[in-house]
């Protein structure tokens, strides 16, 4: 006893003297997070690129170089949370954009919430025009992050400070935004009916003047009659001789080639082309520096949380492809959105006294027509026409069903009629594993798992069963995992289709950034592998709280080790 007090005396003295202290807490943490940016894209189109955007992260930060997703369910909500929480999707919850609530009967789109209605009127979402399928399915506008099982990071910063750190979301995307804010911040997103930044009654009991301000500016009308036209002339781009391919699509009448008009600010799909677009990084960039401003982040002793996530380069990857004219010319416009906030940011706070992060939710495939244009085979998968395969036939027949067997495929889990399988007395695991026998024989499946096999346990130890694992919650996971083939996908969003689809356990939907800079931090490339449940971990080790509930990732030491250093440099200057 006496030994593990002088012990614990010893510990009390070094803390005490700065040998343990923790590292300096920045004035701002700036959380960035690129929809559908593969972990090649920054340094891609890095030479047509100026300074301060992508290359001042990739040349002052420190790069990790071979950073993954770990869960094979690579979605937009999937991967936000997973880098809010450092948690898989397993224990925060949010196994996929969608998925089918067995207690209520009813869909679930990941955030809604009946109880938290938009407090904007007509802010509705408008499903006869959203292009975003997993939105559209949602049986209610009111918005909340409940779903998130787990604390995120800025959750405990906001315990750590006893509230007194201000946080925000801001994304075009509801989903970006809610779900690093957190349960403790605030949220804000891009309302396509109505042109406008929304919240919900979740954060707010009425919407803030200074948003009301914003909104009455009237913003994206100013890209009435305009057009996204290329930013630099057509000779200097990579895929400036591609700007029609076959396989790109002509969404809601944007248009395959540039330049792609936006219409009239009336025009029925004015604010979709915003999106589809460079514009509307724009709107959140300028956005997010209003929230600086009217809420003076980054103003006083305690540190403020902003996450930004940028979401044209999704969209664009979607309708385009991400080896196409319009995505390269999107990711220098997204450089150029980018130095603009770190200039302000620097402005107003010092980017030596913030600490940024940049990662992505998802990487992305590239078009089939792409890939088969360089002799790798590549296809679109049609899973509602599985209930009609002869195969799924054969198994009806066999354990004597005549109703349907599979219910509405929602990636990435095929969902079982249960209440059939019941009135026949049949063992659920016996029909799931039947099931995902015949779905494996189907072109372009890789692989079907059924999800008693995943509960207990009864499969063999690969990564792709690691990653099924990692996204399977016994609430909310369907009856059976569906892998697609590498290379392999579904192409439609909301009835339409698309060029490319994401949502796999391959590496470029894997493959993202994580870059840490700012803050002092010197350049430093980091090659051996790194996971997105990483980042959050390291921000809570950074700013001493305690772990998100369920994070389960590792603090990435190339980034502490500097701050010790640091610390040290300033104590022997």
């Amino acid at each position: 006893m006496k030994f593990g007090i002088k012990w614990c005396a010893l510990l009390i003295m070094v803390w005490a003297t700065g040998g343990l202290a923790k590292p300096a807490a920045p004035k701002l943490i700036l959380q960035i997070t690129v929809d559908q940016l593969r972990g090649d894209q920054p340094a891609r189109f890095l030479d047509q690129m100026g300074e301060g955007g992508f290359r001042y992260l990739l040349e002052q930060g420190v790069v990790f170089k071979d950073a993954h997703h770990r869960h094979s369910n690579t979605e937009t909500v999937v991967g936000h949370t997973t880098l809010a929480t450092g948690a898989d999707p397993a224990a925060h919850g949010m196994v996929a954009n969608v998925w089918f609530d067995r207690e209520t009967g009813k869909l679930a789109y990941n955030i809604e919430d009946d109880r938290y209605p938009i407090l904007t009127e007509g802010a509705d979402v408008d499903r006869s025009t959203e292009i975003d399928s997993s939105q559209a399915l949602a049986s209610t506008d009111g918005r909340s992050p409940a779903n998130i099982l787990v604390s995120t990071f800025s959750d405990e910063l906001a315990m750590h400070t006893a509230g007194r750190a201000k946080i925000f979301g801001v994304s075009v995307k509801d989903r970006g935004a809610v779900t690093l804010a957190g349960h403790s911040g605030k949220a804000f997103w891009f309302s396509k009916a109505i042109g406008e930044f929304i919240t919900s009654s979740y954060y707010y009991d009425e919407v803030p003047d200074w948003v009301n301000a914003w909104n009455q500016q009237k913003k994206p009308s100013a890209f009435a009659g305009k057009s996204w036209e290329l930013l630099q002339d057509r000779s200097a781009y990579l895929f400036g001789d591609a700007d029609d391919r076959p396989w790109e699509m002509d969404m809601q009448g944007f248009g395959r080639t540039f330049p792609h008009a936006y219409g009239s600010s009336t025009g029925k799909y004015f604010n979709n082309y915003l999106i589809y677009s460079p514009a509307g990084d724009d709107l959140t960039l300028d956005f997010a520096k209003t929230v600086i401003d009217a809420e003076q982040l980054g103003q006083d002793e305690v540190t403020d949380f902003l996450a930004v996530s940028f979401s044209t380069t999704d969209y664009v990857g979607h309708l385009f492809g991400n080896s196409s004219l319009e995505a390269e010319d999107n990711l220098l416009r997204l450089d150029r959105t980018l130095a603009d906030l770190f200039a302000f940011v620097d402005e107003r706070v010092g980017l030596e006294n913030t600490l940024i992060v940049l990662s992505a939710d998802h990487g992305g495939p590239e078009a089939p027509g792409y890939w088969e244009s360089m002799g790798i085979e590549s296809g679109y998968v049609s899973p509602d026409e599985w209930d009609k395969e002869p195969a799924i036939a054969a198994l009806k027949a066999r354990f004597g069903i005549g109703q349907e067997l599979i219910q509405p495929f929602f990636p990435p889990y095929v969902y079982l009629n249960r209440e059939v399988i019941k009135e026949h007395g049949l063992d659920q695991g016996e029909v799931e594993q039947a099931v995902a026998d015949e779905l494996m024989g189907i072109k372009g499946v890789s692989m079907a798992v059924s999800s008693t096999a995943l509960r207990e346990n009864r499969l063999p130890d690969t990564p792709l069963v690691r990653a099924a694992l990692r996204n399977f919650n016994p609430k909310r996971s369907g009856d059976i995992l569906i892998l697609f083939r590498p290379q392999y996908f579904i192409n439609h969003f909301n009835g339409e289709a698309v060029a490319c689809n994401h949502g796999g356990p391959w590496r470029y939907d894997t493959f993202v950034p994580i870059i840490f800079a700012g803050f002092g931090l010197k350049p430093l490339e980091v090659f051996h592998r790194v996971e997105t449940v990483d980042v959050a971990r390291t921000l809570a080790a950074w700013m001493g709280t305690k772990p998100p509930s369920g994070a389960s990732g590792q603090i990435l030491s190339e980034v502490l080790e500097q701050q010790k250093n640091r610390r040290k440099d300033n104590e022997n200057p």
